[in-house]
């Protein structure tokens, strides 16, 4: 019966639904002060969001894909990262009452950047390529930046770029199945190893992300007859 909220809920609903569990549980590890389990579960919270869509493909579609899609995204790659960012930087903004304020206020713009592209997004999605970057990229940038404790002056340049970036209309291509595996491959080995051996899993997340958000448009705008 269509009355049934259960009966709506599909394989790729659930895995949904973990990418959201997973942006929770890494807030309540911030308050708990557990960096490396808060960004561990954000990461995982990545991969069940790439997951959900291969399940969707191979499975039955639902009618409650593309909403608790968004939803769950807005928890685990909007939401999350914003407050693991807070949680790092925190103690460099004390006594820095102007500076405080501009760090919100950023946070508070690429928040808003990420509602606007995860509640557009399945209406101006196309087929061979994403329309502004990514927010599984954004959340990743993030990420990393704070991983790497980048200059909060940099920081803050950083995180506005890569919100604008993700209400744009630059045109980011989308992976195939084999680079895609490579990216779940960097991101376990980052929530696995984290900042061991010289942080090289995550720095190689970082140059892939770079080369994904500079190469990708150009490679778009070189073959853009094909679109």
């Amino acid at each position: 019966m269509r009355d049934c909220m259960i009966k709506l809920v599909t394989v790729a609903d659930i895995v949904s639904l973990s990418n959201a569990l997973f942006g929770f549980l890494a807030m309540l590890m911030i308050f708990s002060n557990e960096t490396r389990f808060a960004y561990s579960f954000i990461l995982l919270a990545l991969l069940a969001d790439g997951l959900d869509g291969v399940i969707a493909r191979k499975t039955r579609k639902g009618d409650l894909g593309e909403y608790m899609e968004a939803m769950a995204d807005m928890i685990s790659l909007g939401i999350a990262p914003v407050f693991f960012v807070y949680h790092i930087y925190e103690s460099q903004l004390v006594g820095t009452g102007f500076i405080h304020g501009v760090f919100v206020g950023v946070l508070l713009v690429f928040l808003s950047c990420s509602i606007i592209r995860l509640a557009s997004f399945h209406i101006i999605k196309a087929e061979a390529y994403f329309v502004g970057l990514p927010a599984s990229a954004a959340t990743m940038f993030l990420i990393i930046f704070s991983l790497f404790s980048v200059d909060l002056y940099l920081l803050l340049i950083l995180i506005v770029i890569v919100g604008i970036v993700l209400v744009s209309s630059v045109r980011f291509p989308k992976l195939s199945l084999r680079m895609n595996m490579v990216a779940a491959i960097l991101i376990l080995l980052t929530i696995v190893v984290g900042e061991q051996y010289f942080s090289f899993a995550p720095l190689m997340l970082c140059i892939s992300l770079v080369l994904y958000s500079v190469g990708g448009p150009v490679y778009l705008s070189f073959y853009k007859k094909n679109f």
